[in-house]
């Protein structure tokens, strides 16, 4: 009986041993996964300050596969003699040699001369004769000319009667009775919105050009400009609406609160672009989704954005279409916690931007036509891999992100297969939001909402000026000394655009 008993304690004891070890092990498990996890996150950070922030790779990064891997993969992609392209020769670019300067720029001849009385020819002493010259070009720059432009209206009247005073009506102003011509306010925008120059160093450089203009003026004439522009971002704002199809993005900006440096809060610049380049930015105190709701209100085509889900509660018109960019992002960051993974998924979205290469020159049905017929092949090994994936990447983890993004979003992410309209991403208007993010580093911050709402016209314009190849000063120089002249639908970017065209060549 003692024996027994001694059994039945030592196996009791045995059982509570093995259930403090697999403790133990499951506690090792999670704390080695969290130490994973968290140098990974550290080489993320590391990665964000030092790294490059460009995601694309040079040919043969992906190499590192095994054979099998690459085995497979092309196994799993479309195997037509039309899919694989022959290699083109690299052709090498043209070495040395500088590009001549432009012949629009204005040429100053300096003279360089043989003095008269070494001119003589040293066997026969006869004076010698030029018979050519060699001219040699260096580009010199006068720095910002201001002046002083004089609008001088005569008085005419009756000499006898002394009544009846004529004078010729001043020409329209964009700041009536005001200090600024059209050239020097688009000159302050351009040098903000598109050089990214704050106001307070305008201040300065115009103080070193001997004019005091203080940051606080400069801030009223870019007001009195937004709200002689506001009607053509209204005008904006319709055609994009209009459109079939819209690509959508949103990016952080801070505000103050009245000018207070102590209260400052975060905004957002709300982006919407059609598919020929008209854009518009919309200022919002939140990233909630009563922004595009808003603003896409009689929207009813098709809405290509990111998987944020504010824009989840739209109208039901509204098709959502996904962004295969950021798919593939979230794959571009799991590359070092899991690299055979994730370059079997880049190789296969790689094969994806192929198809969308050679199709970027046909036409949208024939685009249509050619996605079907490759597009759903490679598609379909993506899924497949998705799927096989899914069961073993830990949630939290770099790949499980990213397998669980592309399968949340995988409904969107397909629907660019049916239309030749739509983009395979929405790169084009992510593309807008770089001049947004280069300004912000520099001027930080809006003074106000009122100053993001006045960011947002200025933008609007600047990034339609740039996708219909317009030179914003020229844009700006001419379109505030006409906004009272010209309607709003002849002053948008690409309508200003084709009128000079068509005035030159009528000219």
């Amino acid at each position: 009986m003692k024996d027994a008993q001694e059994v039945e304690e030592l196996q009791c004891e045995i059982a509570a041993r093995d259930t403090q070890v697999a403790s133990l092990e499951h506690d090792l498990k999670a704390s080695r996964s969290d130490v994973t996890m968290l140098r990974l996150k550290i080489d993320d950070l590391l990665h964000r300050l030092y790294g490059r922030s460009s995601e694309k790779l040079a040919d043969g990064q992906l190499d590192f596969l095994g054979d099998a891997e690459k085995d497979e993969t092309a196994a799993e992609t479309p195997d037509d003699e039309s899919t694989h392209e022959t290699p083109k020769e690299k052709r090498r670019k043209p070495r040395g040699g500088r590009k001549p300067l432009p012949e629009h720029l204005r040429r100053e001849r300096i003279v360089h001369e043989v003095p008269e009385k070494d001119r003589a020819c040293p066997c026969c002493n006869e004076t010698m004769q030029s018979f050519g010259e060699d001219v040699t070009e260096e580009l010199e720059i006068v720095p910002a000319v201001l002046f002083v432009k004089q609008h001088v209206r005569p008085k005419y009247a009756c000499k006898q009667c002394q009544q009846g005073v004529k004078q010729a009506a001043m020409p329209p102003r964009p700041i009536e009775k005001g200090l600024p011509g059209p050239s020097l306010l688009a000159h302050v925008l351009t040098s903000k919105y598109v050089d990214h120059l704050p106001l307070y160093r305008q201040s300065k450089i115009f103080q070193r050009l001997d004019i005091d203009l203080a940051r606080s003026t400069l801030c009223d004439w870019i007001a009195v400009c937004v709200e002689e522009l506001m009607p053509i971002v209204s005008e904006l704002k319709r055609a994009v609406v209009a459109s079939r199809v819209v690509q959508a993005d949103e990016t952080p900006i801070i505000v103050l609160e009245n000018h207070n440096k102590k209260k400052r809060r975060q905004g957002w610049l709300w982006v919407y672009r059609n598919t020929i380049g008209e854009t518009v930015f919309d200022s919002r105190p939140t990233r909630e989704g009563d922004g595009p709701r808003e603003f896409l209100a009689d929207f009813t085509g098709t809405l290509q954005r990111d998987g944020y889900s504010g824009y989840n509660n739209l109208s039901p018109e509204i098709q959502h279409v996904g962004c295969w960019a950021h798919a593939r992002r979230k794959f571009h960051e799991a590359r070092h916690a899991s690299p055979k993974e994730a370059a079997v998924a880049l190789r296969l979205i790689g094969k994806l931007y192929e198809i969308e290469k050679r199709a970027k020159e046909l036409s949208d049905s024939e685009r249509q036509k050619l996605r079907k017929k490759e597009s759903k092949l490679a598609l379909a090994a993506i899924a497949k891999k998705l799927d096989a994936w899914k069961a073993d990447a830990l949630p939290k983890s770099p790949l499980g992100k990213a397998v669980y993004y592309a399968q949340a979003q995988w409904k969107t992410l397909v629907r660019y297969v049916d239309d030749g309209e739509v983009d395979i991403d929405n790169n084009a208007v992510e593309r807008t939001i770089r001049g947004v993010a280069v300004g912000r580093k520099n001027w930080l911050f809006a003074g106000s909402a009122a100053g993001a709402h006045r960011a947002a016209v200025i933008y609007s314009l600047v990034e339609s000026c740039k996708s219909a190849g317009v030179e914003p000063f020229a844009y700006f120089a001419d379109v505030l000394a006409r906004t009272t002249t010209a309607t709003a639908r002849e002053l948008t970017p690409r309508a200003w655009k084709l009128a000079r065209e068509h005035a030159s060549a009528k000219a």
